[in-house]
């Protein structure tokens, strides 16, 4: 996943093809600069990604200290006397089976926080950078006649600049996610699950044209 990369400012036009299932290029979209067309920020598509990944971050390794681990209720031999060294329990981290000296515990919490509108414009951002690369692929609209992996993989076939691609779903469409789930080369959401780290993961965005005009509605500048 690279974060790293550094993209000029596009004009305040921003035009895009739209395509059809059958690789064949149909018409021109305007894009909505407030959307597609932000510069890129590398500070910030960074800090959203680590907020991101550690409040995804779960807390697995955990240990006992010495006053919640078994046994140890008294003194395991007199202080003096037996020629061995002192110890007051067997809960020691000396002993085996003891506590553990600074280990993992289960209250350690890695969670970041970023405001709304700092993850909004990161998202955003994201989406930008794909216009800017070249990277975002709009469909007129994606029908199948069946919800078959076949059917999505031969529509795939007619854009094989697409070595990586997520598409984004507009409403349930379940049948496309169907028909895409079986594809290693593509991963298939909805507008619901929208998020900056599969936007980065995957190489090319995919949209419908209802896609577009949603982002545009949601996210616009008219808003």
């Amino acid at each position: 996943m690279s974060i790293k990369k550094e993209h000029p400012d596009v004009q305040n036009i921003l035009n895009i093809r739209v395509y059809n299932q059958e690789g064949k290029e149909v018409s021109d979209l305007s894009l909505d600069r407030a959307v597609f067309g932000l510069p890129w920020n590398s500070d910030l598509i960074h800090r959203a990604v680590m907020t991101i990944s550690a409040n995804m971050r779960q807390v697995l390794a955990s240990t006992k200290m010495r006053g919640e681990v078994s046994g140890g209720g008294k003194k395991p031999w007199r202080q003096k006397g037996t020629g061995r060294a002192r110890h007051g329990s067997i809960r020691s981290p000396l002993w085996r089976g003891g506590g553990i000296t600074f280990g993992p515990t289960s209250e350690r919490n890695f969670k970041l926080n970023i405001n709304k509108k700092m993850a909004r414009k990161a998202l955003l951002t994201a989406i930008s950078g794909k216009v800017k690369d070249s990277e975002l692929l709009i469909f007129d609209e994606l029908k199948l006649s069946a919800p078959k992996t076949k059917e999505m993989a031969k529509i795939m076939a007619n854009f094989p600049q697409v070595k990586s691609g997520i598409f984004i779903a507009n409403g349930k469409n379940e049948d496309i996610k169907k028909a895409g789930r079986n594809l290693s080369n593509l991963k298939i959401i909805s507008m619901d699950n929208l998020n900056i780290l599969d936007i980065l993961k995957y190489k090319f965005l995919i949209l419908t044209k209802d896609g577009v005009d949603y982002l545009n509605k949601k996210y616009g500048a008219a808003n």
